[in-house]
C-alpha cells in the first residue's frame, strides 16, 4: 500500500511539474524584432504551420505547438493567409491571429495623375499581385491606395478601383455647381484630367477650372500643355523634353491650341479633389495662366497682363541658367 501511495504521489507530483512545465511554455511569450510576416497555405499541416513559424522565430519548440494547438483542437480553425506579427507572442497570441482571420493586409497605391501604361506598370510589378493586368480605359480607374491579402488578383484590383471612380464621378456630378459648361460625367472627367495635369498644388486647381470654364463658355481654345503632350505621347512614355513650338502643331483631337473644345477622353487618371475642382471651378474672369517661378502659377483676365506674366516667368528661368 506504502508503495502505492509513493507510486502516486510521484506520478501526480511529476504530472504537475510537467504541466506547469507545459504552461510556462506556453504562455512564456517569445521575444520578436520588428515586424514578421508569414504565411499559411491552403492545405497546410499542422506541423507545416509550426515549422513556418519556428522559421521565423515565432517559436521555440515546433512540436509543442503542434501538442498544444491538438490539445486546444484549433487546427480546424486556422485559416489560410498571410499574417504579421509585431510584438512579442506566446502559443495563446499566435492561436489568436491563425484562428480568428488577422490576415496581413498589403498595400498598392495608384498615384493621381497616372496614364492606363503608368497604373499597369505599377501592377505588373507588384510581386504580391496574381494573374494578368486587365485593360482598362484612360481615367477609368480612382488613384487611391488600395488594400489586398497576397494572391489578390490584380483584376480585382481594377474591378474595384474601376468601381469606385464610377461612384465617384457620379456623386461629385449630381453635386456639380450650377451652369458649369459640361454636359456629361465624361466631360468632367477629361476636364479633371487636365486639371490634374497642370498643377500639384490643390489651392490651385479652382482656380485653374475657371480659367478653362471661362474658355469653353466662349468658344476659346484652352491650350493646355498636357493635352499636347498626351497627343505627342499617347501616353506611352515621357516626353523627357520641353515642348517645342513646332509640337503645337501636332494635328491630333488632343491637341488643345489646333483644335476647341475638350479632347476626345481624359489624358490621365485624376484624383478626387481635381474631379471636384472641375465641378466646382472659382467664380473668377480669369482667361490665362503660367507659371510663377515658385511652383504655383500665376493668372490673369488679361492677355497684356498675361504677357507681362510671361515675362516675369522667362526672367524667373533665365535667373535659374
Amino acid at each position: 500500500m506504502k508503495k502505492l501511495l509513493s507510486f502516486l504521489a510521484i506520478s501526480i507530483t511529476a504530472a504537475f511539474l510537467l504541466y506547469a512545465k507545459a504552461q510556462q511554455v506556453i504562455m512564456q511569450p517569445q521575444k520578436v524584432d520588428g515586424e514578421v510576416i508569414f504565411a499559411v497555405q491552403k492545405g497546410n499541416s499542422l506541423k507545416e504551420i509550426a515549422d513556418e513559424l519556428y522559421e521565423k522565430k515565432l517559436l521555440k519548440n515546433p512540436q509543442y505547438f503542434v501538442w498544444y494547438a491538438k490539445f486546444k483542437k484549433i487546427y480546424p480553425q486556422i485559416k489560410a493567409g498571410e499574417y504579421m506579427v509585431d510584438r512579442d507572442v506566446n502559443f495563446e497570441d499566435l492561436a489568436d491571429v491563425l484562428t480568428l482571420g488577422k490576415f496581413y493586409w498589403r498595400k498598392v497605391t495608384i498615384p493621381e495623375g497616372l496614364n492606363v501604361f503608368q497604373i499597369k506598370k505599377i501592377l505588373d510589378e507588384n510581386e504580391f499581385l496574381s494573374g494578368e493586368t486587365p485593360d482598362f480605359s484612360e481615367g477609368e480607374l480612382l488613384p487611391e491606395t488600395y488594400t489586398f491579402m497576397r494572391g489578390e488578383t490584380r483584376n480585382n484590383i481594377v474591378s474595384q478601383a474601376r468601381k469606385n471612380m464610377k461612384n465617384t464621378l457620379q456623386n461629385i456630378w449630381n453635386g456639380r455647381a450650377e451652369n458649369i459648361p459640361l454636359h456629361s460625367e465624361n466631360e468632367l472627367l477629361i476636364l479633371a484630367s487636365i486639371i490634374e495635369k497642370e498643377t500639384g498644388i490643390a489651392s490651385e486647381r479652382p482656380q485653374i477650372s475657371a480659367v478653362f470654364a471661362n474658355r469653353l463658355r466662349i468658344g476659346m481654345r484652352l491650350q493646355t500643355d498636357p493635352s499636347v503632350i498626351y497627343a505627342i505621347t499617347k501616353g506611352e512614355r515621357e516626353l523627357g523634353r520641353p515642348l517645342w513650338k513646332k509640337d503645337l502643331e501636332t494635328d491630333s483631337p488632343y491637341n488643345t491650341y489646333k483644335y476647341a473644345g475638350l479632347p476626345p477622353k481624359p489624358i490621365c487618371s485624376p484624383g478626387k479633389d481635381a474631379i471636384i475642382a472641375a465641378a466646382h471651378p472659382d467664380n473668377s474672369d480669369y482667361l490665362y495662366f503660367v507659371a510663377s517661378g515658385n511652383g504655383g502659377h500665376n493668372f490673369a483676365k488679361s492677355l497684356s497682363e498675361h504677357n507681362q506674366n510671361v515675362n516675369k516667368w522667362r526672367q524667373v528661368q533665365k535667373q535659374a541658367k
